[in-house]
């Protein structure tokens, strides 16, 4: 796709973007019921372009090529999906007045939520990504352009294709849903540039890709660049249940971004704790990489680096400390933390109280594996990203975060004097 094909899209995008946003609830949810029939029903179409992606890109890593693989169960829950979205409330209400008040003047003011108007989700290879970013826009009065790796792009297109026709048969408009095959960084600079036309980019994927559309973006730009997570095993932890706590957040889904990377224990619990938690990690096969102290309890572990603090292993690799007290865990947080989700295990109501208050991430948990943080696992539907920002959106991201306010001002004649 040329310069010249992807402005014009991007002008036919933010053309649609004020007919979708007023089109009713009814309309969007037939249609994303549609689209959840379509994905169902033409299922083997997406799966043997996947079959094409997959084959191409055999020398990819286990947990890349996971993330690229589809079957017929991953696209059922795709479908789920849709329709989940579908039965939410629309975000945009009926009316979408958030709080309207009356001026002594005789003025009388509503605050409405709004979409956000065209918004670009730049993402790698997880083929899910496009449908649940198709229905949360779709559903939020926005209209969408997606941009996905080139690992995908077979799958990607087809998905694509499938929902914007079933889109277009139920009533939405053509331009609605949008899809960029062209897969370098040219093209995708360029799609950065096209403020005039595009509201909101979102970045899904490895750091890499989100530091490029940050630093090459004249749109704004919602995103986090990595996942480093903790959990701080307090002294009042109630051990059995760190635990389990402990060995779900990095066992269960370690290539994803809310999966602990580094293990954070007080000083008066870690001789008691550390021996079996670690001996659980490793016959998991948990690669364990310890500070000093940590290595004086277990001894054969290898030595946690300054480097390690800093990684998002995105494996089955855990780095391990010994800290003093908790506020020795906060400040190890906050100054190596990506802001993402951080947990505290403790049965001390105050040390929990503290933790909340001063841990600077967009999810904080209590007694609980920072694995939760997911729109569908919070409630809110699929999620079209977390954010660790802290303006506009943070957290997960769904469909209240992919709209915005304006004020309507209703006078009868009144002049400012």
């Amino acid at each position: 796709m040329k310069s010249k094909e992807l402005g014009d899209l991007a002008k036919k995008a933010k053309a649609a973007s004020y007919t979708l946003a007023e089109l009713s609830s009814t309309i969007k949810n037939r249609a994303l019921c549609a689209m959840a029939e379509m994905l169902t029903c033409h299922s083997k179409e997406v799966l043997n372009e996947n079959k094409r992606d997959l084959n191409a890109n055999k020398g990819l890593a286990k947990a890349l090529l996971d993330r690229l693989s589809l079957n017929p169960a991953r696209i059922g829950l795709m479908a789920d999906s849709l329709r989940q979205v579908a039965s939410l409330n629309d975000p945009l209400g009926d009316p979408p007045l958030i709080k309207e008040w009356l001026r002594p003047n005789g003025l009388r003011i509503q605050k409405v939520r709004v979409p956000i108007g065209v918004v670009g989700i730049i993402y790698e290879s997880r083929p899910n990504v496009t449908s649940d970013c198709i229905g949360l826009c779709l559903k939020s009065g926005n209209v969408s352009i997606l941009r996905g790796g080139r690992e995908a792009v077979n799958t990607n297109m087809a998905i694509c294709k499938l929902l914007s026709k079933a889109a277009r048969e139920s009533g939405v408009p053509a331009q609605a849903i949008n899809f960029i095959d062209t897969t370098g960084h040219k093209a995708l600079a360029y799609l950065l540039s096209l403020s005039e036309c595009i509201d909101l980019i979102i970045p899904r994927g490895g750091e890499g890709l989100i530091r490029f559309v940050q630093e090459h973006s004249k749109i704004p730009v919602i995103k986090h660049y990595k996942g480093i997570c903790h959990i701080f095993v307090d002294e009042f932890a109630n051990t059995e249940m760190a635990g389990n706590i402990c060995f779900n957040a990095k066992v269960s889904r370690p290539g994803v971004c809310n999966a602990m990377e580094s293990l954070l224990v007080h000083k008066g619990i870690a001789g008691s704790f550390l021996p079996g938690m670690l001996k659980r990690y490793r016959d998991a096969g948990v690669e364990i990489r310890g500070c000093a102290k940590t290595r004086k309890i277990v001894k054969d572990i290898n030595k946690a680096k300054e480097i390690d603090w800093h990684s998002e292993y995105l494996d089955l690799i855990l780095s391990v400390k010994v800290v003093a007290d908790i506020d020795q865990a906060v400040m190890h947080i906050n100054h190596y933390g990506s802001h993402h989700s951080d947990a505290i295990i403790t049965e001390n109501y105050q040390n929990a109280l503290k933790f909340t208050r001063q841990v600077d991430s967009a999810c904080v948990y209590v007694n609980a594996s920072t694995r939760f943080t997911d729109g569908y696992e919070f409630g809110l539907g699929s999620e079209i990203g977390i954010s660790t920002d802290k303006i506009h959106a943070r957290g997960p991201m769904a469909l209240e975060e992919l709209t915005t306010y304006k004020y309507i001002i209703f006078g009868t004649g009144q002049i400012r004097t």
